[in-house]
């Protein structure tokens, strides 16, 4: 699988919510690369102080434009350094990196929470049928996604903590009764570990495929720094940057 490294000049970086940036890069070949699920490695090329790549999942790849679109957190000062840039500026880009989602035929459906929303944008556009959603937040200020995803989804399901959109409680609260609605072929989800365990849980009494894409902490992105393992059901411990990051649930939850 081919990676690359340029420096890709930035075309879009605003805010779309509070502390939440969308960066639309210029980056030809890793967008024609591109599969839903991967991530890129980035950093300022100008930054001294920044000595190792951030890990972003891919939101969109566009082959015909060329361009890679990145949503993120402001969480410190990489992040903060990212927000400030400008268009024409550029951002060293690595990827694509990682084994993606699968992307076949049958209706599927989404689960996302939080940043973990933002890798399954990319899947939608990429599936044969529009997907349905399953996305939760902690309050309505947290579900600014349903905007995003609108254009995307056959249907959107929300729920929050404190109720104050769609379904109050978790994404587990409202699944079993989605699952019965929707009568999807299989499961994909993104988020919070907690949230993805749970969701495991109920899609494998449902008897359903389920996948998972999971976030860790990386250096390299290459497999060499072991800063990305975990302990699989299996007994053998993976990489999440190059055995994932997506996996088959049954290889993360027992």
């Amino acid at each position: 699988m081919k990676k690359y490294v340029t420096d890709a000049p930035v075309l879009e970086n605003a805010a779309i919510s509070d502390g939440i940036y969308r960066m639309v890069l210029h980056a030809e070949k890793i967008a024609l690369a591109s599969q839903p699920g991967q991530f890129v490695m980035v950093m300022k090329p100008d930054d001294s102080g920044a000595f190792l790549r951030r890990p972003f999942g891919i939101a969109d790849a566009d082959a015909g434009a060329g361009t890679v679109t990145i949503i993120y957190r402001l969480v410190g000062k990489g992040t903060r350094a990212f927000a400030k840039m400008k268009q024409g500026e550029l951002l060293s880009v690595e990827g694509p990196i990682g084994h993606g989602f699968t992307v076949g035929a049958g209706k599927t459906l989404l689960v996302g929470g939080g940043l973990g929303i933002a890798p399954l944008l990319f899947l939608a556009k990429s599936l044969p049928e529009k997907p349905v959603f399953l996305i939760g937040g902690r309050s309505e200020k947290e579900v600014f996604w349903k905007e995003l995803l609108a254009p995307l989804a056959e249907k959107i399901y929300v729920t929050t903590d404190d109720g104050s959109f769609g379904t109050k409680g978790f994404t587990t609260t409202l699944l079993p009764d989605v699952l019965e609605k929707e009568q999807p072929a299989r499961v994909v989800t993104c988020g919070p570990t907690v949230m993805m365990k749970g969701i495991a849980a109920i899609v494998r009494a449902a008897g359903l495929p389920c996948e998972v894409s999971l976030e860790k902490r990386m250096a390299c992105g290459i497999g060499v720094c072991l800063g990305c393992t975990f302990l699989a059901t299996s007994g053998t411990r993976k990489k999440v940057c190059v055995d994932g990051p997506v996996f088959d649930a049954k290889e993360v939850f027992a």
